[in-house]
């Protein structure tokens, strides 16, 4: 039984490992070093945009480089879990630039969001915005990231 969906291949997991390290690779270099034609490695890197798999090719930025030097986790509790409020709170949440992440998790937090902002002025307009401004947020909860232990995109690979 195999350890990873049909539809990938070890080639595929290959190509994914190195164009998670640096998506500029290029791709008779990636060709290279799994053994393939870069004609192949299009093709394969092209099915797995189309199927979902790859979800977007992206620049990570520094936050602190472009003046957005606070990261903030905040646990948001709804006052009502109907399920049209709670597509409405997950369109809410993100519609905002500042939401880096959005996660309607199980628990006492119906959401875990993470937010980059400027300064703690940007962040409590925000708040204003979403949650003091919501007839649908019973609390929220801030944590602010004293500093970027570790902080990745990548997904682990099966292999």
């Amino acid at each position: 039984m195999s350890r990873w969906p049909a539809s990938l291949d070890s080639f595929d997991l290959a190509i994914l490992a190195i164009l998670q390290r640096d998506n500029t690779t290029p791709q008779r270099l990636i060709g290279e070093a799994v053994n393939l034609s870069a004609p192949a490695v299009q093709r394969r890197i092209n099915r797995m945009e189309q199927t979902g798999v790859m979800a977007g090719n992206v620049a990570i930025v520094e936050p602190a480089a472009v003046g957005q030097s606070i990261t903030i986790f905040v646990e948001v509790e709804l006052e009502s879990e109907r399920t049209e409020l709670i597509d409405e709170a997950k369109r809410q949440f993100s519609a905002e630039p500042q939401v880096q992440q959005c996660y309607y998790v199980t628990g006492e937090a119906d959401f875990i969001l993470v937010i980059t902002v400027a300064d703690t002025g940007a962040y409590e307009a925000l708040t204003r915005k979403l949650f003091f401004g919501s007839n649908n947020v019973r609390k929220f909860r801030t944590f602010v990231a004293m500093d970027r232990a570790k902080v990745g995109l990548t997904v682990p690979l099966p292999g």
